[in-house]
């Protein structure tokens, strides 16, 4: 299994706004953290926002923070979110489905339990789980403050 670039990037973004909770977040500063183009980080953010896992404001002092506590959210959560309309394997693709076993195959069902098992062990992971007391991630994201 692998995760997409979004999935990886809303958690990094997620753990950027996290260790720097007491201020707004640029766009570039976790593009240059995250070593993302801005425009992937972009449509992160947008994503984040309508979900309601984090505040975005424009203008000169504008940015983005956390609009929910870390406590609250959910890497399990976040992971369905941005990977829900991704197929694991063909069979799970829908009309786009072309494999001539899906009738009679069990492989299917037994992917569906493995991703299930899989999402539900991130269930009881939340972001502040990733970020609470980790020093090392501290240091590595102060880097890319601005002034």
């Amino acid at each position: 299994m692998r995760l997409t670039v979004k999935t990886n990037l809303a958690m990094r973004t997620l753990m950027y706004c996290a260790v720097h909770r007491g201020r707004m977040v640029r766009k570039s500063e976790i593009a240059r953290a995250c070593n993302a183009s801005p425009n992937h980080i972009a449509h992160v953010i947008n994503k984040l926002s309508q979900i309601g896992f984090i505040e975005t404001l424009r203008g000169r002092s504008g940015g983005l923070r956390l609009a929910i506590p870390p406590e609250s959210i959910s890497v399990g959560r976040v992971f369905r979110l941005f990977e829900a309309n991704v197929p694991f394997a063909e069979c799970f693709a829908g009309v786009e489905n072309q494999c001539p076993i899906t009738a009679a195959c069990r492989l299917r069902g037994a992917i569906s339990n493995a991703i299930e098992a899989f999402y539900a062990a991130l269930d009881d992971v939340t972001l502040a789980d990733l970020v609470q007391g980790n020093h090392a991630l501290d240091a590595i994201l102060a880097q890319h403050e601005t002034a």
